[in-house]
């Protein structure tokens, strides 16, 4: 079965920095788009990175310059490295391919003060 768990989050102060690490045992991971989501109470999910089989990355203005998605295809991991963080970046982060509908338990992110 498809299972995928985040790891990395925690507390951190406005300007601080989170790398965030999913291993996700889906079946054929090197060929598959995967993104970062993530999630606030009372708002619908969001896409906040991906990246493309080929390395294509694309990313949601809020985290244009802040945020950077990779992934390691040996180690069928996918990494979201958190830079610059804001307090409007505090949510549930939750990784997954975008053609599966699998979604792991997902990783607190807090940042404030």
């Amino acid at each position: 079965q498809v299972q995928l768990a985040e790891s990395g989050g925690g507390s951190v102060q406005p300007g601080g920095s989170l790398r965030l690490s999913c291993v996700a045992s889906v079946i054929m991971f090197s060929s598959k788009a995967m993104g970062w989501y993530r999630q606030v109470p009372g708002k619908q999910r969001e896409l906040v990175a991906g990246i493309s089989s080929g390395g294509v990355t694309n990313y949601a203005d809020s985290v244009k310059g802040r945020f950077t998605i990779s992934r390691d295809n040996a180690k069928k991991t996918l990494y979201l490295q958190m830079d610059s963080l804001k307090p409007d970046d505090t949510a549930v982060y939750f990784c997954k391919s975008y053609a599966d509908p699998y979604w792991g338990q997902g990783i607190q992110v807090t940042v404030s003060s």
